[in-house]
């Protein structure tokens, strides 16, 4: 008859494989922080094509009245997602070579299809919103659709990445209270809350 403790580690290499088999194990915190290093870059150019010389803290009331600086935040903004996009799936690939398994199978297919609908969902809002010329509120509904997308991917990722998803939100309805700083928030939420939730995601799980 086996031991207690034998059993205890049955049950440990059981659980393992089960959260294995649901959970996209495969991502690294290390893409998260990247991911906010991006974003502050991106920031710092948005900034300059419509704040400068102002300080980025300072509340804007006006709207873009230049189509080409729109036009340049919506390359820069594309160029911060395809640039994050990239440097995850290369760091996912990586850590699931390293662990022996394959990183597109049935889970990520489930995890692609969650993220994608509050995503795509929300893009399309978006450009709905400029092509309005409702400006102030295309950052707070940035964070919001991205908090909304990792919540409903979140049963396939780490806990911390729902976490993530209601730190967002909040901070995506905060920054719809106070339009003026989109700039700061969408900095705030995509930037500085990426660089902590990664660091705090490769200290528990790469290293």
């Amino acid at each position: 008859m086996k031991e207690i403790p034998e059993y205890e580690k049955d049950i440990a290499s059981i659980r393992t494989m089960m959260e294995r088999s649901v959970k996209f194990i495969s991502l690294s915190g290390l893409s998260g922080i990247l991911a906010g290093v991006y974003a502050i870059a991106g920031a710092v150019v948005a900034w300059q094509l419509v704040y400068y010389p102002r300080s980025p803290f300072s509340y804007r009331i006006e709207t873009l009245q230049a189509k080409s600086a729109l036009t340049w935040l919506v390359i820069t903004a594309a160029c911060v997602l395809v640039a994050s996009l990239g440097t995850g799936l290369w760091l996912s690939q990586r850590k699931a070579k390293k662990h022996g398994m394959n990183l597109w199978n049935v889970t990520t297919k489930t995890l692609v299809i969650n993220l994608a609908i509050p995503l795509i969902t929300g893009g399309l809002f978006i450009l709905i919103l400029l092509q309005s010329g409702h400006y102030g509120i295309a950052a707070p509904a940035c964070l919001i659709f991205y908090g909304l997308a990792l919540i409903n991917a979140s049963a396939n990722l780490y806990d911390e990445v729902r976490y993530l998803g209601y730190s967002e939100i909040v901070l995506g309805l905060i920054a719809a209270y106070l339009a003026g700083y989109g700039l700061l928030f969408w900095t705030l939420g995509f930037g500085v809350l990426h660089i902590i939730y990664g660091a705090v995601m490769y200290y528990r799980y790469d290293k």
